[in-house]
Order: structure tokens, then C-alpha cells, then sequence
């Protein structure tokens, strides 16, 4: 038997055989005998690689790349005899220190490698980091033997997705959520039946890539306790898995973890997004942190000015320079990499107008990364959210370039429900859109109505509660003098600021609710729906909690105690969606093309009021030749008075029957799908005030 050549080691420094190695893929990777390390940088004059024994503050070996181990601008080596399962592994390199022309080079910096699949140093959350720590954030060689038995992305179609977006710490980090492990992936797997009974089949976790959350630390003036940097929107390594999100983490093992987490997910029919963050890291402005790519090529991965300075497109200090091959590469390689080995379903792309900018900041016309994206062929069966907006001012709602793949959260349905569930006037023309999965933003573009992902609220900004009991933001616990958070945002307090006790606000309150949560389930487009809205969670007003590590933004479970009638609407709304193909159609063509018709009402049938000062409207859709579920028609008062509504014919001999009026105390507010009660009148029905009714012919 012949022996193989490349697994023989050619030269030696110390104790270490080594050879030459492979400069693809990049990162530490396992080869026969040894580990293959392997990292790009363009303007780097020298490369070291430094290995640490997990946990010790100084490295034990410090190998050079050797000038025959650097292949065009990589420097690729094999360190054989490594025990890899107990190293953590840096990159120093050395290069002109030049800011000004966008090189920050520092031969004293052990660098974490970009491609870092597993990343220690925070192992648990919230423990105090060691300051002085040459080397905070550790990236680890893994092995990879996860058994994901018969799982693979699930493939649910986009129109029949129920989106439901959490923080994974928030989530179960409550002493309510009753888990063995709080605020852990292990944690989240154990509510897999709770989604299950809200009807939910598909879970957005915000950034759960490695990131630090003591970055930014600091006491609140207003609370004294510790502020953290939260939600994690600020990532140290883009292929590594929050450690801190694992019970396992303090073990290493966050990557069997959180692949066990998505493959209980899967079985119980629930798809996995992440949020991810590809405008920005954690190393901040020209005052912040060298970690990882500011040292190993500053002027490669960031945007720059003509100064040396960084663009600030993100609000975070630095922007990643996305439309550089390298950048674009690596963005790639992580998704593909995300997808193929966590079987990931798809991506909700933070402040994604960044991804479409040049390496000067100017947004293109057919920005290459975007593109390639929706082509590649790993992944072909991805969802691709876009957040189509940015810090610098870059607003492409309904103008995102999409190549037929990309959808969006579509920030002018937010912002048009809420003003028309507040009562504003003119707003109708704007809600029939809306409803109707915004065809004036997509249509033009040869878009399907899931291109809209349609939302009222989300992480950024108040809870559902909330937006019903403030008119203003409360963020003073942020210590930022409330100047943090956004000031748009067309809230209503129902007649009192904050917490009340008063009858008729609470009725209001809760009825608003059931408004906002009907109108998003019977739209057009996929529906995404805040964690705890469905059980009235209340973040005291604060609209930008991203530094509040306690119980401001925990889940309190007591909640669902509390608020059944909240839940119990969210879960029905959800389920009578699901039975209705009429309100998931995926294109806009015409009803004869589509089988389904849509047709507009108001006080009069066939005869909506699209005038400024009308804030009612109806609609009634139908797909012609189903029983039962065929003929579906909602009519929405946002008006201070009670208004008669003249019902049109559901035909074919059906008969109008009520599914849910949320003018009507609890129980009688909805029903079970297919359990609808017969309507006496079946010529009209008188809706209340600030409220919506569904019906169903059959």
C-alpha cells in the first residue's frame, strides 16, 4: 500500500511537524493527522499562528507561516500531532501601521480567525470577563460528528409560514418559563410544545452568532443594574454559535446544542430563520477593539474614508465592506456553511440596504453579493429576508433589489396598520394595500405577495401591549436620557399613559390588540408575530431594550395566566388562517388566473368609502368550488362610533357565519375554526366601535 505524500510532514519548528497547506477552504480544518489553518489577507507582510491550551491566559507555541506556506495572498499551513480537541488557536500578523491609508497592523495581537467555527472565552452569559485577557474571544478547532439522522430544511411554502421572532434568552430566562436551563438553546427546545399549541411553524431568533454582551457595558443611572450589550447585534464570529446561549457552553458543546435544538424544531414541523448581521462587528469605530478583522485586514473588510476613518452606514461605528470579493466570499461561505451543516431555513438580513451599498458607501443598481445570493445554488430553498433599510439613511422598502428570491419586512405595513388602527383618517386607500400584500410596493417589480413580510411590531421597538398604553417612548432605564429608541411611533395609550386599572381602558386595550392581531392574519403576505404579544407582554414603554438583561425584556409566563383570552385569540386567528387557502394566496394575479376573487365594501356593500375622512373598510375574498372554507369576509371599524355594515351575498346558498368580533367579551369573541355561529341577519351586522368582524360563508 502505497503511502500518501501530503500526509507526511516536511518541515519542522519545534516540537511541531508541519507542510504547506491547502488554501481552501479557509479556517482550521481537519485533515489526516493534523489540522489544516488557513487565512486570507491581502496586505499583511508576515503571519504567525499562535496555540493556546484551552483557558490559558499565554499561548504555548507560536509557529510562523513560513514564505513557501503563503500561495497569492493566503496563509495556508498543516500543523500535524496537534491534540486539537483541547487548543484554542490565534493569527498575529504583521504590516504597515498607516490609519490614515487604512492599514492597522499590530504584531502584539492575537487575532481570532474569521472563519472560527467554534468560538470560547464567554462560555458562560453574564460572567465577568477577565480584562486582561490578550486573548478574549478563542477560536476553537471542531470536529464535526453531529447525527442529524433523516432531517433537512423543511421547505413549508413562504404564504403558509407563521413567523414568530424571539430573543433565545428572553425567551425562557424567566423564573415563570419553568425550564431546566433558562435562556438557552436546550431551554427554547423545551417549548417546542407551547409553539406547537400557539399554532406557530416557524421561530426568527435574533443574532445567535458569537457575540460579547459585555461590549458597551455599563451601570443604569435610573435602575443601578449592569447593562448589557443584549440583543447581540454586534457579532465577534459570524460561523460560531453564541456559547452563552448554551447550557453545554461551559463544556464546548454549543454546536451539538443548538443542531439538537433545530432538529426538534424540524421534527415538530417549526422552520428555524436567523437574524443575521453582515453590516457591521463588534470592533467598532477607530476608538474600538482590534478582535479579528481590523488586524488581520483592516482595509479589505471595512468600508473606509479617504482619512482611514470607518463609515458608519450601520449606527454601530464601523460597516462591513460587503461588495469586496473577499467580504462577499466569506458572507457566502458563512451561509452555505450555516445551511448545509445547521440545515438552517433561512435569513433575516440586518440593515440590508448596507449589502447593496459599494465599497465607497453609494447604493448600486445590481449590487453583486444580493445577487449572488439569490442564485446560489446551496441556497436555492433558503428564505431571504431583507431589512430593507439602513442607518445612513438608505430606504428601500418595495424598491429592494430581489431577483424573484428576496422578501422583506415591510416596514410601511407596520407603519400603516398601526396609524389606521389609532383611528387616523386617509388611511384606507393605504389598508386595502396592505391587506392585499402590498401590490403598489411589489407588483411593479413582478414580486408575489410573499415578498411582504407583514409585521406590527418586532424587537425594535414596543410590544403589542405596549404600543396600546404608551403614546411615547419610556427609555430612561437605558441611561441614555431617553434619547435612544425611535420617536415614530404612531402609538396610542387608549386614554391613559402606562399601566391602569380602569375598566374601560383595559377593555380597549385588549380589544386594540385583537384588532391588530386579526388584520395581520387575514393579509396577504407572511405574517410575523413578536414574542409575548400573544400573551400581552409589556416592556414598561421602553421601545429599545437592546441593553436589558432582566426582567424588562424576560417573558413572563405568568403572563399566559392572565391574558387567556389574548392567547386564546392569537391561537385561533392562527389556526383560521391555516384553514383558509383564500387568505395565503402567493401571487397577484387576477382572481380568474388565481381562483380566488377580492372584492371591497364598506357601509355598503360593494361600495367602500375611500375617502379621507372613512375609517372603515371591508373585503370579502373567495375561492370559488371549496366547502367550508370558500368565502371569507372581514370588516374593520376603527372609528369611535358603532357603524351598520351591509353585508353582499356570500352565494351559491351559503350563509354568513361569525368566526370573531372582538367587540364581544371573552368567550364570545372567536370560535373555533369550522365552529362558527349562523348570523341571524344575514343582510348586515352592526360593528362596535374600534372593532373587527370575520365572517365565513358556508
Amino acid at each position: 500500500m502505497l503511502n500518501r505524500i501530503d500526509l507526511h510532514p516536511t518541515h519542522r519548528h519545534g516540537e511541531f511537524p508541519l507542510r504547506a497547506g491547502k488554501p481552501m477552504p479557509f479556517g482550521a480544518t481537519l485533515v489526516p493527522g493534523g489540522v489544516n489553518f488557513s487565512v486570507y489577507s491581502r496586505y499583511a507582510t508576515s503571519c504567525e499562528l499562535a496555540l493556546f491550551r484551552k483557558h490559558a491566559p499565554e499561548p504555548f507555541a507560536i509557529i510562523p507561516f513560513l514564505p513557501e506556506f503563503r500561495v497569492g495572498n493566503v496563509f495556508a499551513m498543516v500543523v500535524f500531532e496537534l491534540d486539537y480537541e483541547n487548543i484554542e488557536y490565534a493569527y498575529r500578523m504583521d504590516g504597515p501601521w498607516d490609519p490614515e491609508h487604512g492599514q492597522r497592523f499590530d504584531k502584539t495581537k492575537f487575532l481570532l480567525d474569521p472563519y472560527a467555527k467554534c468560538i470560547g472565552g464567554r462560555d458562560v452569559w453574564g460572567v465577568e470577563p477577565d480584562w486582561d485577557n490578550v486573548y478574549p474571544h478563542r477560536a476553537r478547532v471542531f470536529f464535526d460528528d453531529f447525527d442529524w439522522e433523516d432531517d433537512c430544511q423543511s421547505d413549508i411554502p413562504f404564504e403558509d409560514l407563521v413567523v414568530y421572532e424571539m430573543h433565545v434568552r428572553s425567551f425562557t430566562a424567566h423564573e415563570s418559563a419553568k425550564v431546566k436551563h433558562p435562556g438557552t438553546f436546550a431551554a427554547l427546545r423545551e417549548k417546542i410544545p407551547y409553539l406547537k399549541q400557539l399554532g406557530i411553524n416557524c421561530v426568527e431568533l435574533l443574532p445567535i452568532h458569537e457575540f460579547d454582551e459585555f461590549e458597551n457595558s455599563r451601570p443604569s443611572p435610573v435602575t443601578g443594574e449592569r447593562l448589557l450589550n443584549y440583543w447581540g447585534y454586534s457579532n465577534v464570529g459570524f460561523f460560531a454559535p453564541k456559547a452563552g446561549y448554551a447550557a453545554t457552553g461551559k463544556y464546548g458543546m454549543q454546536v451539538d446544542e443548538l443542531k439538537n435544538t433545530i432538529k426538534e424544531l424540524h421534527k415538530n414541523g417549526i422552520e428555524v430563520i436567523l437574524d443575521v448581521v453582515f453590516n457591521h462587528t463588534a470592533e467598532g469605530n477607530e476608538r474600538g477593539h482590534t478582535i479579528s478583522y481590523r488586524g488581520i485586514d483592516n482595509k479589505t473588510y471595512y468600508m473606509l474614508t479617504p482619512e482611514g476613518y470607518y463609515f458608519n452606514f450601520s449606527g454601530c461605528g464601523n460597516t462591513l465592506n460587503c461588495n469586496n470579493p473577499i467580504v462577499r466570499n466569506m458572507i457566502l461561505d458563512c451561509l452555505r456553511y450555516w445551511v448545509a451543516d445547521y440545515h438552517i431555513d433561512g435569513f433575516r438580513f440586518d440593515l440590508a440596504a448596507i449589502l447593496g451599498r459599494d465599497q465607497n458607501g453609494a447604493p448600486m443598481n445590481s449590487p453583486p453579493l444580493l445577487e449572488t445570493l439569490a442564485f446560489d445554488p446551496v441556497l436555492g430553498k433558503c428564505k431571504l429576508i431583507d431589512e430593507a433599510w439602513d442607518a445612513g439613511g438608505l430606504y428601500q422598502v418595495g424598491s429592494f433589489p430581489s431577483w424573484g428570491r428576496w422578501a422583506e419586512w415591510n416596514g410601511k405595513y407596520r407603519d400603516d396598520i398601526r396609524r389606521f388602527l389609532k383611528g387616523e383618517p386617509g388611511m384606507v386607500g393605504a389598508i386595502a394595500q396592505r391587506l392585499h400584500g402590498s401590490p403598489d410596493l411589489y407588483q411593479w417589480q413582478n414580486r408575489e405577495t410573499c415578498a411582504s413580510v407583514n409585521f406590527i411590531t418586532c424587537h425594535d421597538g414596543f410590544t403589542l401591549m405596549d404600543l396600546v398604553s404608551y403614546n411615547g417612548k419610556h427609555n430612561e432605564a437605558n441611561g441614555e436620557n431617553n434619547n435612544d429608541g425611535g420617536n415614530d411611533n404612531e402609538s396610542w395609550n387608549c386614554g391613559w399613559e402606562g399601566s391602569s386599572d380602569d375598566p374601560g381602558i383595559l377593555w380597549l386595550r385588549r380589544k386594540q390588540i385583537k384588532n391588530a392581531a386579526t388584520i395581520l392574519l387575514v393579509s396577504q403576505g407572511t405574517p410575523m408575530i413578536l414574542a409575548g404579544d400573544e400573551m400581552g407582554n409589556s416592556q414598561n414603554g421602553n421601545n429599545n431594550a437592546y441593553c436589558q438583561d432582566n426582567l424588562l425584556s424576560w417573558l413572563d409566563w405568568n403572563l399566559l395566566e392572565q391574558n387567556t383570552e389574548l392567547f386564546r385569540f392569537f391561537q385561533r386567528m392562527i389556526a383560521f388562517r391555516q384553514t383558509h387557502p383564500a387568505l395565503r394566496y402567493s401571487t397577484y394575479l387576477s382572481g380568474a388566473d388565481q381562483g380566488t376573487e377580492v372584492s371591497w365594501h364598506g357601509l355598503k356593500a360593494w361600495d367602500a368609502d375611500w375617502s379621507d375622512s372613512s375609517r372603515t373598510l371591508a373585503f370579502m375574498c373567495r375561492r370559488p368550488g371549496e366547502q367550508d372554507v370558500s368565502c371569507i369576509y372581514v370588516a374593520m371599524n376603527m372609528h369611535w362610533d358603532a357603524h351598520h355594515f351591509e353585508l353582499p351575498s356570500p352565494n351559491d346558498g351559503r350563509n354568513w357565519h361569525v368566526f370573531a368580533n372582538t367587540d364581544v367579551a371573552p368567550p364570545d369573541d372567536i370560535v373555533e375554526p369550522g365552529q362558527e355561529i349562523l348570523l341571524e341577519n344575514q343582510h348586515g351586522f352592526l360593528v362596535g366601535p374600534r372593532s373587527v368582524v370575520v365572517l365565513v360563508g358556508r
